[in-house]
């Protein structure tokens, strides 16, 4: 595609398939004296849509656009891909691959000191979730100064930033389109949540085959993170009619095809749905923020740096558990849509149902049971009660969690 051109009428056109029947998601409406704003960048989604790569970059001003990735992204080609659609538009892309799992302070910095060397523009992220809060720390630092670990906590960035195009290569993190960023202070050895809306990007690009070159852990872990964003946003504090139905239906995608993921992985309508379910559940979180669930899983990642979705799917049951006795009524829908019969029952049997049909699919994917068993011990639940206390996560959760009741989460997932 020539640099000027509109995108493919087939993309543009192309509708979400496979969405939750009616009868699973209840229609929600705002009070009339309620007002809701929704944050959302420009979306493509679709089979080949990562051919818009090259319009999108060029129609945000890029030149030297620059890329951040991470070498797996390299070896599996999309990155080859990428770079000559950026090409074919006459862009210089600058290439930075130098990001680990759990994106560090040092990594943003690093890769921050390139972009202004290169003189680069457009920021460019293809990848998971730790390229593209990587590539956010970038833009934050680009427009802002600084450290990055200045700018943990909500609205704290005062400055514009470069605009952003992400492009997800795995079905759960949502960070494609939200306005979140989480990079590990290596120094505390927590994780550090950077919220506002200056970090939801330009342009989010989501193109199913990038998911077929996941690592089966991967897919399950990142899956999994999917489903939490799902539920934890649906009974947030600040949960809202437009982010529930994307919530509710991120749900229902992923009780249905993530299995299938794993046990076809390259049937591409199963890939296509989690790439819905991802990119719907990343709409609602950004909208309704999360709960306890990601309060927790962010300190065992900064401190083992252990892989996020996978410490979601420890915990996220027990929490379930905890946050129905605050919003049982929640549950009910959340349960119906993840394909449970749950007419005619109360929310805490819901929820109770819930919790167990998640340990189920974990289980299935092949996450473990315990923290213990990705090298969480008991010395360290005090540590984590106390740093989980800080997470701006936890505000929105629909239950109140003290240092003693969270350690005692953290003592049941052990």
């Amino acid at each position: 595609m020539t640099a000027g051109t509109a995108p493919t009428t087939a993309v543009m056109a192309r509708s979400w398939e496979a969405t939750p029947r009616p009868e699973q998601v209840p229609p929600a409406s705002a009070p009339l004296d309620q007002v809701v704003k929704f944050q959302a960048p420009e979306v493509v989604f679709g089979h080949n849509s990562l051919e818009e790569a090259g319009y999108s970059a060029a129609r945000l001003g890029a030149r030297r656009p620059f890329v951040v990735t991470d070498p797996g992204i390299v070896e599996a080609g999309w990155v080859d891909a990428l770079l000559r659609l950026l090409r074919a538009e006459g862009l210089a892309p600058v290439l930075w691959t130098d990001v680990t799992p759990n994106p560090k302070d040092h990594e943003v910095r690093r890769a921050y000191e390139r972009y202004v060397e290169a003189e680069a523009d457009v920021i460019v992220a293809i990848g998971g979730g730790s390229c593209m809060d990587a590539a956010k720390g970038v833009a934050v630092l680009s427009g802002n100064g600084g450290d990055i670990l200045d700018y943990a906590g909500i609205d704290q960035i005062a400055r514009p930033i470069p605009p952003m195009l992400m492009i997800p290569s795995t079905s759960g993190t949502g960070a494609d389109v939200s306005q979140f960023c989480i990079v590990t202070d290596t120094d505390r050895r927590v994780k550090i949540t950077i919220m506002g809306r200056a970090l939801v990007p330009d342009v989010s690009i989501t193109d199913p085959r990038l998911l077929t070159t996941m690592p089966e852990a991967l897919n399950a872990a990142t899956g999994l993170d999917a489903l939490t964003h799902g539920i934890e946003s649906y009974v947030s504090l600040a949960h809202n009619p437009l982010a529930d139905g994307h919530a509710m239906s991120s749900v229902a995608l992923v009780c249905r095809h993530l299995r299938s993921t794993v046990t076809h992985p390259a049937a591409m309508e199963h890939r296509a749905m989690m790439a819905q379910a991802s990119l719907q559940a990343g709409l609602a979180f950004t909208n309704a923020i999360l709960g306890a669930t990601h309060a927790m899983s962010h300190q065992v990642g900064g401190l083992l740096d252990a892989p996020h979705g996978v410490v979601n799917g420890v915990l996220l049951p027990h929490v379930i558990r905890y946050n129905a006795r605050s919003v049982p009524e929640r549950f009910v829908g959340l349960a119906r849509a993840a394909g449970l019969p749950v007419d005619g029952v109360p929310g805490d049997v819901a929820a109770e149902m819930l919790a167990d049909h998640v340990r189920r699919l974990a289980d299935d994917v092949g996450v473990p049971r315990r923290l213990r068993d990705l090298g969480v011990t008991d010395t360290d639940l005090d540590t984590l009660s106390v740093t989980t206390l800080d997470d701006a996560c936890l505000t929105t959760n629909p239950r109140p969690a003290s240092r003693a009741e969270i350690h005692a989460l953290f003592r049941e997932a052990l």
